[in-house]
């Protein structure tokens, strides 16, 4: 997330997609409301249903799910084809002029980039580069004429998604897309106007999901929206530390603060760095006036490792890089890969900590059968689980079942002390609540430290394998001298561990590092996570712990600096100096989140000290995260590619309506590069337009149930208000099955089946496509089996019929649209 929640108020044009945040996000939707009242801001919904988030909407469009790209495609071919962006922004801070090489290309007939390679199903990005002249710098024409400048080339790959063909992809009228793209255009692509786009699992959970986020980040880079108040490009995360556990590593190919997993094949820690840190300007950067930020990466590692391993990571040691775990080469450890490995027999044993896989996961049925091959299983919540009670779900036989299953209870968010990282970045201090609790109850980190002493106790007697990570692990959290959570915190920010002068303030060793521009790649410094630099910079709680701040702002655009802390060094807006002109003057006096006073920077955290752009070899450009420091219109190879192309182009989802591609028979279908599990029985995909799945169906949340429901299913008055599993559908799909509102149906997918209650609302509409009639239906995700409900007999849960077929950078799988039926109970 770009921005955060409090800025939306400055937007005045605010586009609502992938989202429904009026129910599902209600206290970001405070801020839209409050810039239609201040700031006379225009909402637009666009979703399959009308939604709350629709009914308080100033346009709403309709659009059939999986069909984001096809939508944004139309809005891109609009401002591309009118000119409409902002011209200064585009040509200095994007890299729309640069030329891009002579090898690339795109096959409009086939639907295909060059070097696409059908055996591998994957693609050779090397061509996706720039033209360079004889100093490595990239050559650019800042006329935006250059027959291979970014800009032309987005011109022509978007000239094809005219109102016609995106109206018969998405199924929105012509009308109404033509409405939807002159009001966010128009209403924000000017200097002194912003547009925000809000989004959430409705983009994430496709087989195209990155790219669909890529496509909105086009477009507001274009209309100059990144960096500035009332902006970019919003993430709604799904839970209020989901940023927080991201940015802490949750994830398989990262270590904290997006640094990368080591694979096998770099083998020393200067392999790693080498392979990882972005080369010195000019090259292959190409663009001497780039920041390269990321050329400090050898600083964050070394500093990672130290807080890792503290005395025991020397330089005689490689600083204990060989103790890290290493992924082989090309391997893929993502949720469903992870899944399909243990339904082969290859995991023993499985943690599953505050998370509910067997309710959670696409394609339910299988994730059941591959908890069920398992010698253990542990799972660590406050209530049994759809994963704890598996074995004894819906179509499972307990007697043959040998997976041996450990419930360990924790506390709640509310019942322990430590932060939380929203989705604006702002990590916040929390409290424990003063509540009693059962003497068995233990907080999360109470539990790995138990789990940690006992496996090092094993390696107490000398003969254990592989002992050094075990043993000088740094480990000195749970002493009783201070809060836990508390001294990790401390531990996250990195200390300084030899004396040390930074901005002429001269610290001594065991001092807290007050900045990330500290952090050394000799071993004198640590950090747990580099981008939480300078959120706790004193030892002393009350002084130091940034994060605990509450001081509001009473006046100005509402970044509220003295409210907790954000990543990174507390700047509230990223890119912000994108936000000025060449002189560093805002593009919006009204709402300024930085300018410059001819000495230095006013107002947020700049990306940076230096100078304007006007100040020639000084400055540097704002987007210090890119090696090449401008926003990226079009993912070259360097810095920004996804595997799937270096613009968007819309692909059906896997499983379609449509049995060819909307923009012909030899255009590629679904997407080319697509996350295809391993063929299995358990792993069935909808044949493209079967007339036996002909319903698109996707999943979605409801207000009075949080995630799988484990949390809320036990509330006895919020199961009153949403009792059981229900699925919406369009009045005339309701009279084609002749089926009557309340009535109980069936939802058959290729993988598994779910009872529900059929609602009939005027909240659905059937989709014209290709001239054609298609009914998408939906249901909620919040159901299952290991809770009070009504009638054991009938509960259901939505991912019974979701497919694990997903986007081939995320592999996130594609639950907002796969195919189903709908059959009348009998």
């Amino acid at each position: 997330m770009t921005n955060h929640w409090i800025d939306i108020k400055n937007s005045d044009v605010i586009l609502i997609m992938g989202s429904n945040a009026a129910e599902n996000h209600p206290i970001s939707f405070r801020w839209v409301t409050e810039a239609r009242v201040n700031n006379n801001a225009t909402l637009i919904s666009v979703d399959p249903r009308f939604t709350r988030t629709s009914s308080k909407a100033d346009i709403y469009a309709p659009l059939r799910s999986g069909t984001d790209i096809a939508f944004l495609g139309g809005m891109l071919n609009y401002l591309l084809q009118n000119d409409l962006i902002h011209t200064e922004y585009v040509t200095e801070y994007t890299n729309a002029a640069y030329l891009v090489d002579e090898g690339y290309d795109f096959d409009a007939s086939t639907g295909l980039f060059t070097t696409y390679d059908a055996g591998t199903r994957k693609y050779d990005t090397s061509t996706w580069n720039f033209q360079t002249d004889a100093a490595g710098v990239i050559l650019r024409d800042k006329t935006l004429q250059h027959e291979r400048c970014v800009y032309q080339l987005l011109k022509q790959h978007y000239s094809r998604y005219d109102l016609a063909t995106v109206s018969g992809v998405t199924g929105t009228p012509e009308a109404k897309l033509q409405e939807v793209y002159e009001a966010y255009v128009n209403g924000s692509y000017q200097p002194g106007k912003a547009g925000t786009i809000m989004y959430a699992m409705g983009w994430t959970q496709h087989t195209v999901g990155a790219q669909n986020i890529r496509a909105m980040s086009m477009i507001q880079l274009l209309l100059g929206n990144i960096g500035i108040a009332g902006g970019g490009v919003n993430a709604l995360r799904g839970e209020s530390n989901v940023q927080g556990s991201t940015d802490h590593c949750l994830l398989f190919h990262i270590w904290p603060g997006y640094l990368k997993t080591p694979q096998e094949s770099r083998t020393t820690l200067a392999e790693y760095n080498e392979k990882w840190t972005p080369s010195a300007r000019p090259t292959p950067a190409g663009e001497p006036l780039s920041a390269n930020w990321w050329g400090n990466y050898p600083k964050y590692s070394v500093s990672f490792l130290k807080s890792m391993f503290g005395t025991a990571a020397t330089v005689d040691n490689d600083f204990a890089y060989d103790w890290m775990p290493k992924r082989d080469d090309g391997a893929n450890y993502a949720w469903q890969p992870m899944f399909d490995a243990m339904y082969r027999g290859e995991i023993e044993g499985f943690f599953a900590w505050g998370q509910n896989p067997a309710g959670s996961s696409a394609n339910t049925n299988k994730v059941r059968q591959a908890l069920a091959k398992l010698d253990w299983l542990v799972t660590v919540n406050i209530y049994s689980t759809e994963t704890s009670e598996f074995w004894r779900g819906p179509g499972m036989d307990p007697e043959s079942i040998g997976t041996e299953v450990f419930q360990l209870p924790c506390r709640a968010s509310v019942e322990k002390e430590g932060s939380v990282t929203n989705s604006g970045r702002w990590a916040q201090w929390r409290y424990a609540a003063e509540v009693s609790l059962p003497e068995d109850v233990k907080a999360d980190a109470e539990i790995m430290d138990e789990l940690f002493k006992a496996v090092r106790a094993l390696y107490a007697g000398g003969d254990g394998a592989f002992p050094e990570p075990i043993n000088d692990l740094k480990w000195d959290y749970f002493d009783g001298a201070e809060v836990p959570a508390r001294l990790i915190a401390k531990e996250i920010n990195g200390y300084f561990l030899a004396p040390a002068t930074y901005k002429d303030v001269d610290y001594a060793a065991g001092d807290l590092v007050p900045s990330f521009a500290a952090l050394m790649d000799d071993g004198t410094t640590s950090s747990g996570n580099w981008l939480y630099c300078n959120s706790y910079v004193a030892a002393d709680f009350e002084t130091g712990n940034k994060m605990a701040r509450r001081t509001r702002e009473t006046s100005g655009i509402g970044l509220n600096p003295e409210w907790a802390w954000c990543w990174p060094v507390n700047r509230r807006i990223v890119y912000n100096r994108a936000s000025v002109d060449l002189t560093g003057q805002p593009y919006d006096s009204e709402h300024p989140v930085i300018s410059w006073n001819g000495e230095g920077w006013d107002g947020d955290v700049p990306d940076g000290g230096w100078p304007p752009m006007d100040q020639g070899e000084a400055s540097r450009l704002p987007f210090i995260m890119q090696p090449d420091g401008v926003g990226k219109v079009f993912a070259n190879v360097t810095g920004a590619s996804t595997g799937d192309g270096p613009v968007p182009e819309h692909y059906e989802p896997a499983e379609s309506p449509l049995a060819n591609h909307p923009f012909g028979a030899g255009h590629a279908r679904m997407n080319p590069v697509v996350f295809i599990p391993p063929e299995d029985e358990m792993n069935p995909l909808a044949d493209a337009g079967s007339s036996e799945y002909p319903i698109v169906c996707s999943s979605y949340r409801v207000v009075e149930h949080w995630q799988t429901g484990v949390m809320t299913r036990w509330v006895p008055w919020l199961n009153e208000l949403q009792p059981e599993m229900f699925v919406e559908m369009s009045e005339e799909l309701a009279a084609e099955k002749s089926i009557a509102n309340g009535e109980r149906v069936t939802v058959k997918s290729i993988r598994g089946e779910v009872q529900a209650v059929a609602i009939v609302t005027k909240r659905f509409k059937p989709f014209t496509i290709q001239g054609n009639t298609v009914h998408q239906v939906g249901i909620p995700w919040c159901y299952g089996w290991a809770a009070p409900v009504r009638d054991n007999t009938r509960v259901s849960n939505a991912n019974l019929l979701t497919p694990n077929v997903g986007d081939p950078n995320t592999r996130i799988p594609e639950s907002k649209a796969f195919m189903v039926d709908v059959i009348k109970e009998a």
